[in-house]
């Protein structure tokens, strides 16, 4: 079993991001759950998507003990980090995030907005950057099923660019 937060500021795509990691693993025959909660801002406040996957049934559907963290801002970080274990993924955007704790022993910085900005043009491609580095660091969910995952829910006609959006994510850590 893995348990992922994914988590930013409203309006990153970060709730539409968990649900096509949990779509993606359903895909690849495995079972998943996946909650949300943001603050009432909506836009601009915390929000964040947790996501469980395993081989076996989920008795439980909130995450516990997370496996992973995915930290799109610095309030995120400093908000959802404090249960996060020690040895836990901890991916950050590093176009928002600047500081963290020395504690942490799997870090990756990737400038996600930054490259959605730089390579494909608007920001609004970073979470599907996010979702493709989910992909390469803890192969829990095939690349195919995640891109499988992603051209079911993006709108038609950006198909194209969200598959470039999965690659550059997969191909930046």
């Amino acid at each position: 079993m893995m348990q992922f937060r994914l988590s930013g500021s409203g309006g990153q795509g970060l709730i539409l991001a968990g649900i096509i990691l949990a779509e993606a693993a359903i895909e690849d025959g495995k079972e998943a759950v996946q909650s949300q909660s943001y603050g009432p801002e909506a836009r601009g406040g915390s929000s964040k998507s947790e996501v469980i996957i395993s081989e076996k049934p989920i008795h439980y559907p909130k995450v516990v003990n997370p496996d992973f963290l995915l930290a799109m801002t610095q309030e995120a970080l400093n908000k959802y980090a404090t249960d996060l274990p020690d040895e836990a993924i901890l991916v950050t955007d590093s176009t928002f995030v600047g500081e963290i704790p020395a504690r942490f022993k799997n870090v990756y910085q990737v400038p996600i907005t930054k490259l959605a900005k730089e390579k494909l043009g608007r920001d609004l491609f970073a979470n599907i950057i996010a979702l493709g580095t989910v992909a390469k660091l803890t192969d829990v969910v095939s690349i195919e099923a995640m891109e499988k995952a992603v051209l079911a829910r993006v709108p038609k006609g950006t198909e194209e660019v969200n598959r470039q959006a999965l690659k550059l994510g997969f191909e930046s850590v």
